[in-house]
């Protein structure tokens, strides 16, 4: 185990669906013993709900960032997200950074939640810094929303940092804008990475901030072929393929991937299948392993790619590529801190 701390390294909690999120507890422990720098937490609408899991992780360590990765600003009332960044600021000892992000449209359409816009999270962190410094905000009307009142009392002037999930050109602006760090997505081409980086650097310093404080995570699969061979396959051709399946237009603009690869995707019968009976993801733990294999064949090798495969040297040479392509940390997705130990000690 090391006591030293990585700052540039950090991993999710509860990546997979575990069974309980009580797991987490064990994994921040962990993930510190072994110097990851950053825990980050996704926050999904059944056991991963995001304030409970940020407490548990404050509560669980000593030194290792925590950081939403991301929550959704609509979701809560303003006041009661600001008093949940409030609270994990003193719980943590000012380790926690507050992260948003856009949502998944088609999801948010589903549960008849408002789609989120790029005004509306600019506007929403302004509100946030504000009360933070322990303003009264008297009769807001903004983008977010109308607010008669927004208060979290006098006594209070800190900087907890603000974070967000970047994809599109917009949002990387905004994040390059007013935010502390941006993670980007997984399965970016080097080329997207090198792009997005830039893109953040450039805003911050159109808005008169020093772009080095801005910290740019990678987002990198990381999927050593020390782990059995079904879990690598659910992990990289899944996992895609889910991504797909949420926001494959998306996902196919920002890497300059050919429309065409997606179409196919979509129109296969297996794929489909997924859809009956209402949306299933395809990386969850009961797809049937013969789907998966038969999904790989759909997706191009160089979709598959951007990801840490091989050995453990091989995993580490791929994240200081990220590195080198100017993220100034790299998040290793999709791995628990069990499945990262040999590829932490290579490192």
């Amino acid at each position: 185990m090391s006591t030293s701390i990585r700052p540039e390294l950090g991993f999710y909690t509860l990546g997979g669906q575990p069974e309980s999120p009580r797991v987490l507890v064990d994994e921040i422990r962990h993930a510190e013993a072994l110097g990851l720098g950053h825990a980050f937490i996704s926050e999904r609408f059944n056991t991963k709900e995001a304030c409970t899991l940020s407490g548990a992780a404050a509560a669980a360590s000593e030194h290792i960032g925590i950081a939403t990765g991301a929550t959704n600003h609509n979701t809560r009332h303003p006041i009661v997200t600001a008093a949940y960044a409030l609270t994990m600021h003193g719980m943590s000892n000012g380790r926690f950074t507050l992260g948003i992000g856009r949502g998944v449209p088609p999801l948010q359409d589903a549960f008849g939640m408002p789609r989120i816009t790029t005004a509306q999270m600019e506007d929403f962190v302004g509100v946030m810094r504000r009360l933070f410094r322990g303003e009264t905000i008297i009769g807001h009307d903004g983008p977010m929303g109308r607010y008669p009142l927004l208060r979290l009392g006098q006594d209070y002037d800190v900087d907890i940092p603000m974070g967000m999930v970047a994809f599109a050109p917009n949002s990387l602006e905004l994040a390059g804008r007013v935010m502390d760090q941006v993670i980007l997505h997984t399965f970016f081409t080097d080329e997207t990475l090198a792009r997005c980086v830039q893109t953040v650097k450039s805003s911050a310093e159109r808005a008169g901030r020093n772009p080095d404080d801005v910290k740019v995570w990678s987002c990198l699969a990381t999927i050593g072929d020390h782990i059995p061979e079904e879990m690598r396959l659910r992990k990289l051709v899944g996992r895609l393929a889910t991504y797909l399946q949420g926001y494959g237009d998306l996902m196919v603009r920002t890497n300059r991937w050919d429309p065409a690869v997606l179409q196919r995707f979509r129109d296969d019968a297996v794929v489909k299948s997924f859809y009956e009976g209402g949306l299933q993801a395809i990386d969850s733990p009961t797809t049937p392993i013969d789907k998966l294999e038969h999904i790989a064949t759909l997706l191009p090798a160089e979709w598959t790619a951007p990801a840490a495969t091989g050995s453990a040297q091989s995993c580490v040479a791929t994240i200081r590529e990220q590195l080198a392509l100017g993220a100034d940390g790299v998040i290793l997705h999709g791995a628990t801190p069990t499945e990262l130990e040999p590829i932490l000690a290579a490192y």
